[in-house]
């Protein structure tokens, strides 16, 4: 096993885009909006979760290049009653791509927004029926010399 060898690849700027979705309780959602999770805003925390772990990516996956990032940007929005969507978009100038640095800023950012939202989504079982990450996927890869 070893890491793919970039050597002979010359260094060009690269960006990748990456987004998902949580889906939450709508009145989860409401307190969001309203400031009102106990834990404090889960979408401000989330972006910078979303920042910290596309730095570490080489860390956490196996086999993963260390990349010197330029720019990190996670944004979140709420997009109806009980969906929040993340998207990462992470910059380098590098000799490999930046796709597995947003994809891990993406997650940790939807992760985060489900650690700070969960004590609000159990059912009276004890359940958590309606809440959902969803559809991590790289939506943009950009590579110019």
């Amino acid at each position: 096993m070893t890491m793919v060898d970039v050597s002979d690849k010359a260094e060009v700027f690269r960006e990748a885009t990456a987004t998902g979705t949580i889906k939450l309780k709508t009145e989860t959602v409401k307190l969001i909006k309203t400031g009102k999770i106990a834990k404090g805003d889960p979408l401000y925390t989330a972006k910078i979760a979303g920042v910290l772990a596309a730095k570490k990516t080489s860390s956490i996956v196996p086999l993963c290049h260390p990349l010197p990032l330029t720019n990190v940007e996670v944004e979140t929005k709420v997009t109806d009653e009980n969906t929040v969507e993340v998207t990462a978009t992470v910059k380098t100038k590098a000799q490999t791509g930046v796709e597995m640095e947003a994809l891990v800023a993406t997650a940790t950012a939807l992760l985060t927004i489900w650690d700070m939202t969960k004590q609000y989504e159990k059912d009276a079982d004890g359940q958590y029926p309606t809440t959902a990450i969803q559809n991590i996927r790289a939506v943009k890869k950009l590579k110019r010399a």
